[in-house]
């Protein structure tokens, strides 16, 4: 009965922890849950090695999707934007607040276009800003009935690099072609503004200044997203993350599941 409320009491305390508005007692938290989970098994087996194995074992949980459902998805290597009626944006956390914030800003709604990705359905409401020649994109996400979004900003270089800031909450599922530049911030930083000053800040520190930065084409936004789309596809298949299908798609190669699988783990160690 005492290793019984030993693991109740682990739990329990892991459960507070988690419940905290400190990340890193949060983060803790989840530590404490791991253990308690070691100990669960030490205590049924009178194995060391049982209660090691139990900590670990989480972290190989990912597998039982990426074995069944990943290694089934198939991601179309030909995609075309849709153009797409008024969205209902108050089902997506945060991105009426985004939308608000970005008019407040100076930024200029241009449309909204959308794909399916290997069955997440992804909308784009894509706005610009002439003077800080940046675009703005509300990325409304919904798979499975789960819904999230988030916000991306974009600025491109006169050598055709591009410069983006956005808070997406998870890692990518694909490797980044080398073109494409990175300024990722924590997904608890929600606020627009943030992550506008953020961008701006990221692109002072890169040391451009206005005459280096590209004015963008309202007209031809949607088409350098899909070009960008396309040219990260062909260099996941020549890095051998995904191959070709027979019917016109790819789908993830071996290699790729063990780099969805790092990709999962770091998401579990991020956002715990």
């Amino acid at each position: 009965m005492n290793q019984l409320y030993i693991v109740i009491a682990t739990i329990v305390f892991g459960f507070a922890l988690r419940s905290c508005q400190t990340i890193f007692l949060r983060k803790t938290g989840a530590l404490v849950m791991l253990i308690s989970a070691g100990l669960s098994a030490y205590f049924l087996t009178d194995n060391l090695w049982a209660g090691i194995a139990a900590l670990f074992i989480w972290f190989f949980l990912p597998w039982v999707e990426l074995l069944t459902k990943i290694r089934k998805m198939r991601i179309p290597l030909e995609n075309k934007l849709n153009a797409r009626g008024p969205t209902n944006i108050e089902i997506f956390p945060s991105a009426e607040q985004h939308l608000i914030t970005l008019e407040k800003a100076g930024y200029e709604h241009i449309h909204a276009c959308g794909w399916d990705l290997g069955g997440m359905e992804k909308t784009y409401q894509l706005f610009w800003n002439a003077e800080t020649k940046c675009v703005a994109a509300i990325c409304l996400c919904e798979q499975s009935n789960v819904t999230y979004a988030y916000l991306t900003l974009t600025s491109r270089d006169l050598a055709k690099g591009v410069w983006r800031t956005t808070n997406f909450p998870f890692s990518p599922i694909l490797k980044s072609i080398p073109s494409v530049n990175w300024n990722k911030i924590s997904c608890t930083r929600e606020c627009a503004i943030n992550l506008i000053n953020s961008h701006h800040l990221y692109l002072s520190k890169q040391g451009f200044i206005d005459d280096d930065l590209c004015t963008p084409d309202p007209d031809h936004i949607g088409e350098e997203i899909e070009h960008e789309l396309q040219n990260q596809i062909n260099y996941n298949i020549d890095k051998g993350i995904i191959s070709r299908t027979d019917d016109g798609h790819a789908r993830y190669t071996i290699r790729g599941l063990f780099f969805l699988w790092k990709q999962f783990i770091c998401d579990m160690i991020r956002l715990c």
